[in-house]
């Protein structure tokens, strides 16, 4: 599985919202600025995310962007199956029923199932709350 510039710029703007929204709403402008992200391609990240429900806009001149949810709420996998669809390491396991034909003498087909699920339990364990906590533990840790 290969995380997308499209998969990790969303979960930095989810992260950069719950950091910086303080109750007020984000503007994209200042997402970008502080996440390197290029205001164009991370508009259409926020449409994903916004038609997904997970932000909400305010209009105007003091508008923005903020999340719809608390941050403990939304789970890193909840985010990039948003952006990337199916996290499935192999394609015979990106749908519901698996459409291989040899599935039934596949002897990797054991390793894909557990390896689809190892990515799952990680990426469903933490949440975004999570995420905030550590960039806060990584702010204390400064060097002179």
């Amino acid at each position: 599985m290969l995380v997308s510039t499209k998969g990790r710029y969303a979960l930095r703007t989810m992260v950069d919202l719950a950091v910086h929204g303080d109750g007020e709403p984000v503007k994209i402008k200042d997402i970008a600025s502080r996440q390197g992200i290029s205001g164009k391609y991370l508009e259409q990240i926020i449409a994903i995310l916004s038609r997904a429900g997970f932000v909400r806009s305010i209009r105007g001149n003091q508008g923005g962007y903020y999340l719809s949810r608390q941050a403990g709420e939304y789970t890193v996998g909840m985010i990039l199956r948003v952006t990337e669809g199916n996290l499935a390491p192999v394609d015979c396991l990106s749908t519901g029923k698996n459409p291989c034909t040899r599935q039934e003498g596949c002897v990797t087909l054991r390793l894909w199932r557990e390896l689809d699920a190892a990515i799952s339990g990680v990426v469903d364990r933490y949440t975004l709350e999570d995420l905030v906590q550590w960039q806060n533990e990584m702010k204390d840790h400064y060097v002179i």
